[in-house]
């Protein structure tokens, strides 16, 4: 019969290890000092964007991309969105209308979930708006 005399050393390892790896939840937990997710506020006389608030959360990156592909690679310029309503597919002339402070709005979201999109290697990084 054989005996495991290392228990007591692979339970007590098994602790700390999941002791560290749990740290950062259960730390900013009890100190509250996790990030808020960000809602950034739109000034628009707009009543929606081009796609519903739920799918552009989610999913404008993949939006612009086509966008950029329908543009450069295929001269097509007009959007129509899922309700029938056309849009110029332009990033500083449709979205940055509505979207005008590229701090307060983009980069909030963007640095909050750790992105750096490449949007402004292209383009100019439009004037500030309040």
């Amino acid at each position: 019969r054989k005996r495991m005399y290392d228990a007591g050393k692979i339970v007590t390892g098994l602790i700390i290890f999941v002791l560290l790896i749990t740290f950062p939840v259960w730390y900013n937990e009890l100190t509250g000092k996790a990030s808020a997710v960000p809602e950034p506020k739109i000034v628009t006389k707009e009543k929606r964007c081009v796609e519903p608030t739920p799918y552009m959360k989610e999913a404008h990156m993949q939006l612009l991309n086509r966008w950029r592909n329908n543009v450069v690679r295929e001269d097509k310029r007009i959007y129509e969105s899922t309700d029938g309503k056309t849009y110029s597919m332009s990033l500083t002339n449709t979205c940055m209308d509505c979207h005008s402070n590229k701090a307060k709005f983009c980069d909030q979201c963007h640095n909050y979930v750790g992105v750096t999109p490449v949007c402004w290697n292209c383009h100019v990084i439009p004037k500030e708006q309040s």
